[in-house]
Formats: structure tokens, sequence, C-alpha cells
């Protein structure tokens, strides 16, 4: 590659967040009075617990609940709706991202712009990269990372050659890499073999926090949920969660919450045993989803606590009578997102 090109650059969070401040700014220009103070008016009422929420099917249970009360405001802006009700005591802003980390990127970046919020919390449902983890346990990870920034590199170069650009600081080896031919099947121990598509590198992400220098980049790979938020989950433990869609539809194991190490998000859907047991085996993650990175990103730069609860769907990739089951245990998977959730804001001082 040439230039300041980076591969997969369609997932800097930092340009989304360039951009969409800039969006916001030129809009609030623009609004009608009448949208204007729908948002100041509905300030005043905060700070707010931001809740970011994948897709529709993990949001409706939150709304069918009787633990959540809604206030019937709603604001639709710039293509999302925002919907404010209240949790217990605690109000709260319900937002849908829709699929990927660049739907979730821009969510969150636009809730925070906008309204009064004081801590992200992001549910849903996840594929499961850990063996010792069964569908329907809810993960809730200590760290995040987007896996999917890449440095690929041409063939014929190997893990002692510098990666293009790397003298400058855009590109690292320090994280790791994935080589294609470790993965070649059906050759016999005598023969030698390769792969065209020879190496991809992982990289961290380019950041601009609001307390930095603007145009003054730093990185982060792995960003941590707030240690506090981390700490309270530990109080989540031993929560009873649902084990059966219906009276015939059970699952083997008891779903139960756990506090894992690393989850990671990218926009590639999952379901392929090898890459699994890659990312577990290199990085000890446990869900793996499309969205949670992005939203961690935004907080980290935006200075606000943020944590994350995955319950898991499926085992991606197969190896289990029950794995790839996530049209079956999807629902299953959402509604014990939401159970932790819920109990998770009601401890919440």
């Amino acid at each position: 590659m040439r230039g300041s090109r980076k591969v997969l650059n369609m997932f800097a969070v930092a340009l989304l967040i360039m951009w969409i401040n800039a969006v916001v700014q030129e809009a609030k220009g623009g609004l009608s009075p009448e949208l204007r103070t729908e948002i100041d008016e509905a300030n005043k009422k905060g700070p707010y617990l931001g809740l970011v929420i994948p897709n529709a099917f993990e949001l409706n249970p939150l709304l069918q609940s009787p633990n959540y009360t809604s206030t019937k405001i709603i604001i639709d802006f710039a293509g999302r709706r925002f919907r404010f009700g209240a949790i217990g005591d605690k109000p709260v802003i319900l937002v849908m991202t829709g699929l990927s980390v660049i739907n979730a990127a821009i969510s969150t970046q636009l809730l925070l712009s906008i309204f009064d919020v004081k801590g992200v919390i992001h549910y849903g449902i996840a594929g499961n990269a850990n063996p010792s983890l069964n569908i329907g346990d809810v993960a809730i990870p200590h760290y995040w990372a987007h896996l999917t920034l890449w440095s690929w590199q041409r063939y014929g170069e190997g893990p002692e050659d510098k990666l293009p650009l790397e003298e400058n600081g855009d590109y690292t080896r320090e994280i790791g890499y994935l080589k294609f031919a470790d993965y070649t099947t059906n050759l016999s121990q005598t023969t030698t073999y390769d792969n065209l598509l020879n190496n991809i590198w992982y990289q961290p992400e380019e950041i601009f926090p609001i307390d930095g220098i603007p145009e003054e980049r730093q990185h982060a790979f792995w960003v941590p949920v707030d240690s506090q938020y981390f700490e309270i989950s530990k109080k989540l433990e031993g929560l009873k969660l649902e084990g059966c869609i219906n009276s015939t539809t059970c699952l083997s194991t008891t779903p139960k919450v756990v506090r894992v190490e690393r989850g990671g998000s990218s926009s590639i859907y999952l379901d392929n045993a090898a890459y699994r047991s890659f990312i577990y085996h290199k990085f000890n993650v446990s869900p793996v989803d499309m969205e949670t990175a992005s939203v961690a990103l935004i907080c980290l730069q935006q200075r606000l606590p943020f944590i994350a609860f995955r319950a898991l769907s499926d085992l991606a990739g197969g190896g289990s009578a029950q794995s790839n089951e996530a049209d079956t245990f999807s629902s299953l998977a959402a509604t014990n997102s939401v159970a932790v959730l819920l109990h998770f804001i009601n401890i919440l001082t």
C-alpha cells in the first residue's frame, strides 16, 4: 500500500468521530425550533444512562419488560430514534444502532453529542469463542478490541520484515498476526506449502480523546470497561437466567453470568471454527460480535464510563450438539442479556 491509506480504513472510529461531530454541529443550526426545544427539555431531565442496543430483537424484550417505564418521549434525529424512559429511579435513553461497527459508532457518538449522558451500557447477543462457556451464558468482558483493522502483508514477506509505514508509527507488529498458510489442509506431512494471502497483522485504532490535542493521535487496541462498573458486575454472578425457550426446548446446561477477560468485535459474522480457535488462543477472546468495540472506543475518547453484557447464542463455527444454533437460541440469549442489564442498573448507586 502507498501513502497514508490504511487497510479497512472505513472502520477507523476516529474519522467517524470527527465526521459525526461536524454533522451534529451543522444539523443543530438547521434544526426546527420545536426539535431544539425537545432536545433541550429532555436534557433538563438528565443526566441519563445511555443504553446502546444492536437490533430490534434485542431492544424489544426491554421495551416489553415491566421493569422499564417509558416516558413516551421519542426524539428522531439523523436516522436514529432515541427513546426516553426509566429503569427503577434511573432515567435512561435507548438507541438502536443496527448491525456493524460503523452503525454502532455513529449511533453512540450521536447519543453522546446530543444528550446529557453520564454512562453507557451496551447489551445484546454474541457468538462464543470460549469452549468453556455455553449457549445462554452472559459474558462480561473486562476489555474489548476491534479485530478487523489490519495491515495485510505482501506475499514473500514475513514476521521479520517491517510493514509499510511502520517507521512512521502508522502500523505495528507488536499485537500479532494471522498466517494463512497455517490453515492449509489436505497436505501430506512431507509437502511444503504456502499461501498467497500471506499474513494479516492486527492494528490498534487511532483515537483522539476529548482531553487530548486535536489531530495528535493516540492508539488503543484493548479498551477496558469502566473499573467501577466492572467491580459492581461481580454482584451479577449467580443471577438466575432463562434456560428454556418453551416446555420442550431447553439448554442442557444452566446459563450463568461470567466475567471474562476479553471480547472482540468486527464487521464479520463469525461462523468459522478455525478462526474462532485462533482468536481464542491468541487473544483469550470469549464473546465475538459486530458492535461492542466501537461503543467502547467512542466512550474511551469521550471519557465516559462504559460496560457491555453479551449473551452467547452459539459457539461460532460449531463444535457441540447445540452449536450453530443462533436461529434457535437468539431470543433466549436476548432475554438473558436484558435480565442482566436490568439487574445491573438496579444495583447501580
